[in-house]
């Protein structure tokens, strides 16, 4: 592994010089870098800079900052790698900016320099450690459930929050406590489910893994809005995160192992289509033919990323067959930053949930804004997530509307737990959740899953 990392690597424009403070695997790339013109449209879109108003903490900014550490002119400190910490990696910015720079390549690559070369504090590195030896394992996550269900039902967590005693724990463990749905019925998911005749294609959906173990009825719904729509859905069961989470976070060598076993799940399930329903792992498994460009499932790589849909991308293009029932309601639908900035996909769930009868859809306020979500950033960075999220929820309270709904599982839960702080119990819900209530005519779910 260390002669790939000191060997230049097909697909980089730019290589880490003897003077950069990067290493040659994958360093952010030259050309990107100096897309940037720093004509300063960013700004305004990047919360971090919304919130602190620092130069230091917005995306122009932290390109420089890579600029410099690319040249040799800054090192990799603590001082430096707090600037790309505090980075939602939201991609508005990309909306924003005129120029088009990928900043999305720029940070994941530097956080990915970052893992390697940045030595964290033990406790900094052990709240990783146990972060990423959780989430993106299913197994690990069911076992956890086990135990959150028990906390619950056993009214303990009912004590916990009422006593106040949380207060004494780190922010951190408060945030994760916080974040943590009720638990209710668990839906097994079939491996093929059977669409209603006549079939019109043959679909994988990729199960996610908090949304598998933890919000569940997402993807019951999911699977019910496909079926009705004639497609066959194929749910591999031996399929294992696809990465956006350690991506995201700069593990970049273990999302990549885990991208190619998803390519070798979803390749065996002989699918016309991969629907995901989750803004996060969208955007990852989209830039699967980037993240493997140079190894030997390159082209396997792309062919996959070319399958992949979100769920409301993929049934705006399809068009719908099966009768919307009246939903009577108001209803806020929030964007996921991965789904509209990183994929682009905006216009799609607003046309499926204005498709329904009765239904008055509401926009919030600063919509091209993160609620805080952002993969693990509510669980490493919790100040700044929770001030973006009560954000959005003082925004969202003059709407006055019935149902909350979005694109992501991250964003339902951060935003269920920024109206819980406010006393609002405004439900939040996934957008085909919506879908599926009025496709087979049933009230919408009133609680968590």
């Amino acid at each position: 592994m260390e002669a790939e990392r000191n060997s230049p690597i097909a697909g980089d424009d730019a290589f880490a010089g003897p003077a950069s403070a990067f290493d040659s695997h994958h360093p952010p790339s030259a050309d990107l870098i100096n897309q940037c013109v720093h004509c300063g449209f960013c700004l305004p879109a990047c919360p971090t800079y919304v919130l602190w108003g620092q130069e230091s903490d917005s995306p122009r900014g932290r390109i420089y900052l890579t600029k410099m550490a690319s040249e040799g002119s800054a090192a990799i400190t603590p001082e430096w790698v707090k600037h790309f910490d505090t980075c939602l990696g939201c991609m508005s910015c990309m909306t924003a900016c005129p120029s088009g720079v990928d900043y999305g390549k720029l940070i994941e690559a530097t956080r990915s320099q970052i893992e390697r070369l940045h030595k964290r504090s033990f406790l900094d590195r052990l709240y990783r450690r146990i972060l990423f030896g959780v989430l993106p394992r299913p197994d690990r996550l069911r076992l956890l459930r086990g135990f959150l269900v028990l906390y619950q039902r056993a009214g303990l967590q009912t004590l916990a929050r009422k006593s106040g005693i949380l207060r004494l724990f780190p922010s951190r463990l408060r945030s994760m406590e916080a974040l943590s749905p009720k638990l209710g019925r668990r839906y097994e998911t079939p491996e093929v489910s059977a669409a209603v005749p006549p079939q019109r294609a043959r679909v994988g959906l990729l199960l996610g893994c908090v949304q598998r173990e933890f919000l569940s009825d997402v993807n019951h719904a999911t699977i019910q809005v496909l079926a009705a729509e004639g497609c066959e859905v194929v749910a591999p069961p031996g399929q294992p995160c696809c990465g956006a989470l350690l991506l995201h976070a700069g593990e970049e060598d273990r999302a990549a192992e885990l991208a190619k076993r998803i390519i070798d799940v979803f390749e065996a399930a002989n699918v016309d289509v991969v629907i995901t329903n989750a803004g996060g792992c969208g955007s990852c498994v989209k830039e699967y033919a980037y993240l493997l460009r140079d190894t030997e499932y390159a082209d396997r790589a792309k062919a996959f990323s070319a399958k992949c849909r979100d769920v409301t991308e993929f049934l705006d293009e399809i068009g719908p067959r099966a009768v919307r029932h009246p939903l009577s309601l108001r209803v806020a639908y929030h964007d996921s930053c991965h789904l509209q900035h990183a994929q682009r996909v905006c216009t799609q769930p607003r046309s499926q949930l204005a498709a329904i009868p009765g239904l008055e859809l509401l926009e919030i306020p600063e919509g091209a804004t993160c609620c805080g979500s952002a993969g693990i950033y509510n669980l490493v960075q919790p100040e700044t997530a929770d001030a973006l999220g009560d954000r959005k929820a003082q925004l969202i309270a003059p709407l006055k509307a019935d149902v909350i709904v979005t694109g992501n599982p991250g964003c339902i839960l951060q935003m269920r737990a920024a109206l819980a702080r406010r006393g609002q119990k405004t439900p939040v819900h996934h957008t085909v959740q919506l879908l599926d209530a009025s496709i087979r005519n049933i009230p919408p779910i009133a609680g968590a899953d």
